[in-house]
């Protein structure tokens, strides 16, 4: 009994001896979990899988220009606010916000009925006038009169004549007409209304030809040229604009230190006044590394590429910058003169075996 116990207590700690000099093995041997090395597993399956075959590009850096994004406004180049000219009472208003209308179109008829009484007067004392001019020229003739009379009816018949022809302009300010194609934008008044002079009765705008507006810092202002170039992101579409500068304000605001600038922007569809937009601004010439669109990817919220080192599918995570044409800028993650992969980077694994193919 007692050799027994003995027996099995000496083979306990052979046995735990055994163990530990296991672990000891695989920790300078570096086959941990945490070693960076594949498990044993992950070999056997590495070894067995064929390389896969992918397309590379190398990670380049080029010149280009640096450019500072300033958000603006798309407006219109052409817009208007509609008012009388004369006061009146509003007969009708033929107009609608989003209705769009010819130049010379009627928007708004005014109560014009004393200024119609006006003209009826003056045209009655032009009638009379003219009356009184051809009584005088007959008297002239029969030396019944005098040449500084006849002069004085003449004189008479001209004010007459020009308080007419006055009289008709103000009617036909009661009559209020589009002074361009376009749409309307807004109504301010209503049938009923009183019209006068400097009260807005509707505002108007061209669609067809818009311009972002922009505030550019005073810093950035000497980079902006009349008829530059610049591109132009409109945040519902996702393609890039081309602004001309049209106008740039040479004094600064005050308050803010900015310069207003505006760019005509092309007539495309789906364009309208009011959507939000940048600028880019040139700033200068930069040299950063770059790489094809398609070499980046998403993992959650992370992005990510796939670097080919010795045959091997190595995961980076990255941080891009700017888009440069078909290109992306890489800020970290990656090194000028690596490999990445192009097409569908995301199948990979990281430690994958693959093949570059041209």
């Amino acid at each position: 009994m007692i050799s027994s116990s003995v027996g099995a207590s000496s083979a306990v700690p052979s046995a735990f001896s055994g163990a530990l000099c296991l672990m000891l093995l695989c920790g300078l041997s570096g086959c941990g979990p945490g070693s960076g090395r594949p498990e044993t597993g992950d070999v056997h399956v590495a070894a067995a899988s064929a390389p896969v075959r992918v397309r590379t590009a190398r990670v380049e850096t080029h010149g280009h220009t640096a450019t500072e994004e300033v958000v603006g406004t798309v407006r219109a180049r052409l817009r208007a606010t509609v008012e009388a000219k004369v006061a009146g009472r509003i007969e009708s208003l033929d107009v609608v916000p989003g209705q769009s209308v010819r130049q010379g179109q009627r928007l708004a008829v005014l109560d014009a009925r004393e200024t119609q009484a006006r003209l009826d007067s003056a045209r009655a004392v032009l009638e009379q006038a003219g009356r009184d001019l051809d009584r005088v020229v007959r008297l002239v003739k029969d030396g019944a009169a005098t040449p500084s009379e006849r002069e004085a009816v003449q004189s008479r018949q001209r004010v007459a004549a020009a308080t007419v022809a006055e009289i008709e302009t103000l009617l036909g300010h009661a009559r209020v007409v589009a002074p361009f194609d376009g749409v309307i934008t807004r109504k301010s008044a209503d049938v009923g209304d009183l019209a006068t002079p400097g009260r807005p009765l509707v505002e108007i705008e061209d669609p067809t030809r818009l311009r972002l507006e922009a505030d550019v810092p005073e810093s950035l202002v000497d980079e902006v040229k009349p008829g530059a170039r610049m591109p132009v992101r409109i945040a519902s579409r996702p393609e890039f604009l081309e602004g001309i500068v049209a106008e740039i304000t040479p004094v600064a605001d005050p308050l803010s230190r900015t310069h207003p600038v505006k760019l005509d922007l092309p007539s495309v569809p789906g364009l309208r006044a009011g959507q939000f937009g940048r600028v880019a601004v040139p700033t200068g010439q930069a040299s950063v590394p770059h790489v094809p669109a398609g070499a980046v990817f998403r993992r959650g919220q992370m992005e990510c590429a796939i670097a080919v080192v010795e045959g091997r599918a190595r995961l980076r995570l990255v941080r891009t910058g700017k888009p440069l044409g078909a290109d992306l800028e890489v800020v970290s993650g990656l090194e000028p003169g690596e490999q990445v992969v192009i097409d569908d980077p995301s199948r990979l694994r990281d430690g994958q075996a693959v093949e570059v193919v041209p």
